[in-house]
Parts: C-alpha cells; structure tokens; sequence
C-alpha cells in the first residue's frame, strides 16, 4: 500500500520496508527523481521536508522550474463501451468529447476539494 505525504504543495509517495524497517518516498510531480526516507513518521516528514525545501532551493539556483510541465493532453484508456456512452452524451449536449471529458474532470475534482 502507498500512502501520500503533503508540503508546500507537493505531493511524496510514501512506502514501507518491513526487511528494513524503513519508511521511504519519493516527490511526485517533478521533472527530478527526489526521494527521502525514515526509520519513524517524525523522522519521514522531516526527511520529506527538507527534501522538497532542498529542492526549491536547488531548482532556484539552477534557474529552473519546480514543477513538472503539463501540456494538457494525455491519453486515457477506458472500456470501449465507456468511450461511446461519453462520445453520444457529448453529442447530445452539442459538445466535443474533449469538452465533455474536460467537464466531467472539473465536477469530480470540484467535488474532491
């Protein structure tokens, strides 16, 4: 199971090793792999803290953006029978499928936060 760990805005992925006995992650949603780890909860917030402060500051001095880039198109796979109830549902509603996919992301993600 992994679990999400949250700072300034940034989301870590976070596992268990039982043979270690060690808590470790990774920052999610950069251009860089930045991991960190712990040997208790106290131990792996701060370890994912300094992490991301150590790597805004890097990305400063480097000059470079800290988040990863989104061009606004991805693929989705869903079943066959998924993509043509979407595709009527935006004609029927006078709409492209992308709008209708766009739409249908903003209501769930304005439902979540």
């Amino acid at each position: 199971m992994t679990n999400k760990i949250t700072y300034k805005e940034f989301i870590g992925t976070v596992s268990f090793a039982s043979e270690d006995e060690v808590f470790y992650g990774k920052i999610e949603g950069i251009n860089d792999l930045v991991t960190f780890e712990g040997s208790s909860v106290v131990d792996l917030k701060n370890a994912f803290q300094e992490s991301v402060d150590e790597y805004i500051e890097l990305c400063k001095e480097l000059g470079k953006d800290v988040s990863r880039s989104f061009k606004g198109s991805f693929n989705v796979r869903v079943k066959p029978e998924l993509h043509a109830r979407a595709y009527q549902n935006a004609l029927i509603h006078g709409k492209t499928l992308n709008q209708f996919i766009q739409e249908a992301i903003e209501l769930k993600l304005n439902t979540v936060n």
